[in-house]
């Protein structure tokens, strides 16, 4: 499946770093700092993941037997786009807004070598119940979810208690399509 390429993923994320070890894969971490995730605002929010994962296979100076792989993972709501939050006060506002309603996560994901790219992304839907606001503070405080897109990670207490129904993949939910990635891998000259 390698076929003889060396492995890079380009993400601090230790989820990321998990999920991509659980293909039993032999890769490395290796992250440029300070790659803009910006996009423009004309485009579609479901497009957006896809969009900044390109970018930041963009600034990688790839070599002959390289694969550099990047993911950007976002949450939907009423077509309303929750990147990480900024501080706790932001994290318990997304988590009211997700409170019982059913949002959609997207994970965008690039695949890239000297000679292609594939640029891919899966999309989950998660429900969660009503929350209650000692809930939404004790996760916030506990967890302190300030890296996580929609200010919650689905593997925490948080997913435990609060989400009631999900719909597609779990692993998209933690930040990075395993299954699919699994089978772009496969499709690779």
């Amino acid at each position: 499946m390698r076929k003889g390429y060396k492995i890079i993923l380009a993400s601090h994320s230790p989820r990321r770093k998990e999920l991509l070890a659980g293909l039993d894969l032999d890769f490395e971490v290796k992250v440029i700092p300070g790659i803009k995730e910006t996009y423009p605002a004309t485009l579609s929010v479901d497009d957006i993941p896809e969009y900044i994962a390109a970018e930041k296979a963009a600034a990688y100076a790839i070599q002959e037997n390289e694969l550099v792989i990047t993911a950007d993972t976002v949450v939907i709501l009423e077509n309303t786009v929750f990147g990480k939050p900024k501080n706790d006060a932001e994290a318990c506002e997304m988590l009211r807004a997700l409170s019982g309603k059913t949002h959609h996560v997207v994970t965008g994901v690039c695949l890239k070598t000297l000679i292609q790219q594939r640029l891919f992304s899966a999309r989950t839907e998660v429900t969660f119940k009503n929350l209650s606001e000692e809930e939404i503070h004790y996760y916030v405080n506990t967890y302190h979810p300030l890296d996580k897109a929609g200010a919650y990670g689905i593997q925490e207490w948080i997913g435990y208690v609060g989400v009631t129904s999900i719909n597609g993949s779990y692993f998209n939910v933690m930040g990075l399509p395993v299954q699919r990635i699994h089978d772009e891998l496969s499709k690779l000259k």
